[in-house]
């Protein structure tokens, strides 16, 4: 599997969605905290956005980023818990060519760690749709940065042995961005 890794960085293009109904772009500090570690990784911030946690919205929010060529990853944060208004999972499933089940199995593994057995109320999950990664986290700042720390940061980077996500991705018909071995520019 060691083929699936690359001596060179690969930069992406990452859109973020928040899904709330309570805050706004402003106030939102994991859809926040989620776009500058991407960043500071050294990937692009293809696009930010809010949605409120609607089954529509959040599946159209989705499906256009997955069709968009230039669109490598979408981080969805919230909506992934218990309650009556968490849609996020049931907005997402369907859209999904194949799951990445062990996203889910790995994220609430890390998270127990951290808030104990409230972690089995999380229903975090990722996907590959079209070339696209999706992966749904909760909505807290601490959760997002769980996973990008120890999930994402390493599963989006090209040079990860013996195997990464990267290669499995559409190649950006933009360029990936700064950084990125193609040459062109986002």
């Amino acid at each position: 599997m060691s083929h699936l890794a690359t001596q060179d960085f690969h930069a992406l293009r990452i859109a973020v969605l928040t899904v709330s109904d309570s805050r706004s772009l402003d106030t939102d500090d994991s859809g926040r905290s989620l776009a500058e570690a991407l960043q500071a990784a050294g990937h692009v911030l293809a696009e930010r956005a809010l949605v409120t946690d609607d089954i529509h919205q959040i599946r159209a929010r989705v499906c256009a980023w997955i069709a968009d060529a230039r669109t490598q990853v979408v981080l969805v944060t919230g909506g992934t818990g218990f309650t009556a208004r968490d849609n996020t999972p049931q907005a997402v499933l369907p859209l999904l060519d194949r799951r990445v089940d062990g996203f889910g199995e790995l994220f609430r593994e890390l998270s127990r760690a951290e808030i104990g057995t409230s972690a089995l109320q999380s229903r975090a999950l990722a996907g590959i749709s079209n070339g696209t990664l999706v992966c749904c986290l909760p909505g807290s700042p601490g959760a997002c940065r769980t996973a990008w720390r120890e999930i994402l940061l390493g599963q989006l980077d090209s040079r990860t042995r013996p195997c990464n996500f990267v290669a499995h991705l559409k190649v950006s018909r933009q360029g990936c961005g700064e950084g990125c071995a193609c040459g062109s520019r986002a």
